[in-house]
């Protein structure tokens, strides 16, 4: 399908590991934002027990582990195997990273959104709040929240289900708050805009063609943005795309992508011994991605074996990081 001409086009996302650095010192010494990291990691430990116990264990039978026949022997060819044995070893990791993807976005929603003011919706398939899984209320007007766990996650037929969505239950909920105000968002979990496919583009631009002549007009056109809004009878919905670091800055302002990271790295790896000066790492970039610490740099909150897996956890949400 053609590019349409309003798509945006997305301007590189650079972070520095300095800003990453100077940002872990400020949460380091904020008594609230060290408190929220905290809590945050004692409850991504619980969560994660749950999860890792619901992952299929590597005596389970073959078909649990839902593996094409085909990509298996084109693996084989490519590792140069010749034992069952040898993919065996592989078959589990792979398939306990697939499971982890949705039930990690998920995970996140449970336990992020609360510590920042926001509620977690559920709701049944078919219902007016389907749509949703975040919702809180500011300065009088409803914000609400469809999550995604990764920036392509989305085709054509869902773009224009969330349009339709929006259009129709946007005047209830704003009423959650009782004005006449709703800003929706589809926000992504991590990664930038010039990674989406662009299809979280195209609720937007479905919107502004969707929205009823009777009684409804288009406010401010999604050509060239990643946001637009509209006026249906008494009700302003304003709907945008917040993609990484865009969606945890509206969350939760300038340290809470850091703050969360924290909490993450905290919960999941414990402190030991980094990788030797000069390892020669598999992947091409990844020593530049770790990059180096100032000798002087300390914080109580990640130890030193700590900081590279906070710059690799935040190398997902730029395009470029830069010293």
């Amino acid at each position: 399908m053609p590019r349409h001409e309003g798509i945006p086009k997305p301007e590189r996302v650079r972070l520095s590991r300095d800003h990453i650095l100077n940002t872990l010192k400020t949460v380091d010494t904020d008594p609230l934002a060290r408190e929220r990291v905290l809590d945050m990691e004692t409850q991504f430990r619980d969560r994660l027990a749950s999860m890792v116990a619901a992952l299929p264990p590597a005596k389970s039978h073959l078909e649990r582990f839902g593996t094409s026949p085909y990509v298996l022997l084109f693996y084989a060819s490519q590792r140069g195997y010749v034992r069952l044995s040898e993919i065996e070893d592989d078959i589990v990791p792979a398939k306990v990273f697939s499971s982890m993807e949705t039930s990690a976005g998920r995970m996140l929603e449970a336990v992020v959104l609360p510590f920042y003011g926001w509620e977690c919706v559920t709701s049944s398939m078919h219902s007016p709040n389907s749509a949703l899984d975040g919702r809180s209320t500011a300065q009088g007007s409803t914000q609400v929240a469809t999550l995604k766990s990764g920036p392509r996650c989305l085709n054509d037929e869902m773009s224009e289900n969330f349009a339709d969505s929006i259009i129709s239950h946007g005047a209830e909920w704003a009423s959650h708050s009782a004005s006449n105000t709703v800003e929706f968002t589809y926000g992504v979990l991590y990664g930038t805009k010039r990674r989406s496919n662009k299809k979280d583009w195209h609720i937007l631009r479905k919107l502004a063609e969707k929205v009823p002549k009777e009684g409804g007009h288009v406010i401010d056109s999604p050509d060239g943005k990643w946001q637009m809004s509209f006026q249906l009878d008494a009700v302003t919905v304003t709907a945008a795309v917040r993609i990484g670091l865009g969606w945890w800055h509206y969350l939760g302002g300038d340290t809470c992508a850091v703050e969360v990271w924290t909490a993450l790295v905290r919960a999941c790896v414990e402190p030991g011994t980094s990788d030797p000066q000069g390892y020669q790492y598999s992947i091409s970039d990844m020593q530049a991605i770790v990059g180096s610490v100032p000798a002087n740099y300390n914080v109580s909150l990640l130890q030193a074996s700590q900081i590279p897996w906070l710059m690799l956890t935040a190398r997902h949400f730029c395009d470029d990081l830069v010293p």
